[in-house]
């Protein structure tokens, strides 16, 4: 039986990162808003926003947009 390992390539990429650990390991806990991960973190919000589009597109999270 033949294994398609890139599959698992963007959620390994994904979690290279010690920042974007970080908030899986804060989400783990259940759903979060965008303030209080920062609260956490020592990082600017756009700074966070790109991580979280990297963790959004390898399907480790969901991410929703609230509000403008």
């Amino acid at each position: 039986m033949e294994r398609s390992y890139a599959e698992y390539v963007p959620a390994i990429k994904a979690m290279s990162d010690e920042t974007r650990l970080k908030i899986i390991d804060m989400l783990s806990c259940g759903e979060m808003c965008a303030c209080d991960i920062l609260e956490g973190l020592s990082i600017s919000q756009s700074t966070l926003s790109y991580h979280m589009k990297i963790l959004a597109d390898s399907g480790l999270v969901r991410a929703e947009r609230d509000g403008t």
